[in-house]
């Protein structure tokens, strides 16, 4: 899963192309965190071409705010055109896996 400093997510957001993908927000010291990240390895193992990034919400201080992050572990669905979904609660893989497959099948 490649990290993205600040500048780079907001260009990527901002992107022309305007393609779907995820953004998993994390602190280093954060165990649930931790957990989550080890289900979405587990996914990208599954689906290697998942549009997935994650950020260390330590370094995002502007898009924290402005995208109104209340916790982490927070997976964010950016859609062109729609809002984004928020994802606080990581139940399952299982369950993770079908919120984010919609992001593969578009391509």
């Amino acid at each position: 899963m490649q990290e993205l400093s600040q500048q780079e997510l907001q260009s990527k957001v901002n992107q022309d192309d305007e393609k779907s993908f995820a953004v998993f927000m994390y602190t280093p010291l954060c165990g649930t965190c931790k957990v989550t990240e080890r289900m979405l390895d587990i996914i990208l193992t599954m689906k290697p071409n998942m549009p997935l990034v994650k950020c260390n919400i330590n370094f995002l201080p502007q898009i924290s705010q402005e995208w109104q992050i209340a916790s982490v572990p927070c997976v964010v669905i950016i859609e062109p055109g729609k809002e984004k979904q928020y994802i606080y609660r990581m139940q399952s893989v299982d369950e993770l896996y079908r919120r984010l497959m919609p992001l593969v099948e578009q391509e």
